[in-house]
């Protein structure tokens, strides 16, 4: 039985698992905690905390073994085999990530796109086909899919999550601008990028403050 693992920890496993790939590829075998937490941008008590959270890694005074790290994370998230995935919604976004190279990388495959216009004019060709939304939900159950991307309007997209989940998709990324109701078992990571957006320009703002209250601390006269 898979150990649940609170969200926020699978988000910095997931960080950690991609800085490992990196220390494989420059060839080093062995990292200390400080390394790749310094790597990940964490302190090491949390990274040794996340990592303790799903199983037992490393040597007191020699370091984490990278590979076989990597190997333990991969597995706790589902990466040591291919899964295919569904994209619903072929526009601008869509065709952008139909057209994206890196998700093999990881472990995952976009293995056709659904549209309402299959013949609109796109400038790219894709490898994977792009299927009428009509035959969504044949193609996702004879091929057992059990996740699914949508980049559809907002209006759209309830519809579209709706066909899914009965069609047997039990995970969903969903690019739309609102929120997904959709049954308990059933799990929604929401990608709204003009909230993160507004994320940035508020932290943004606030440590440009900060620096401004410095520099005027800094040129005010001694009392």
């Amino acid at each position: 039985m898979r150990v649940a693992i609170p969200r926020k920890t699978v988000y910095r496993l997931s960080v950690y698992l991609r800085c490992l790939d990196r220390f494989a590829e420059d060839g080093v075998q062995t990292a200390s905690s400080q390394a790749l937490a310094l790597a990940a941008g964490v302190k090491p008590t949390q990274l040794r905390k996340d990592l303790t959270s799903f199983g037992h890694f490393g040597t007191r005074g020699l370091g984490y073994d990278v590979l076989k790290l990597r190997d333990g994370i991969a597995e706790a998230l589902g990466r040591k085999q291919l899964q295919p995935v569904v994209l619903v919604g072929v526009g601008h976004l869509g065709s952008a990530l139909l057209a994206y190279k890196g998700f093999e990388k990881e472990s995952f495959e976009i293995v056709a796109g659904f549209d309402v216009d299959v013949k609109r004019n796109r400038r790219k060709t894709y490898g994977q086909p792009i299927l009428p939304l009509e035959k969504m939900e044949g193609f996702v159950r004879a091929r057992k899919i059990r996740m699914g991307i949508i980049t559809v309007p907002s209006a759209a997209a309830q519809d579209v999550a709706n066909r899914l989940v009965a069609a047997g998709v039990n995970a969903i990324l969903n690019f739309a601008p609102n929120v997904l109701h959709v049954p308990s078992n059933v799990v929604v990571s929401n990608v709204n990028l003009a909230i993160e957006l507004e994320n940035l320009s508020y932290f943004r703002s606030l440590a440009e403050s900060r620096v401004d209250d410095v520099a005027s601390l800094r040129r005010r006269p001694p009392a």
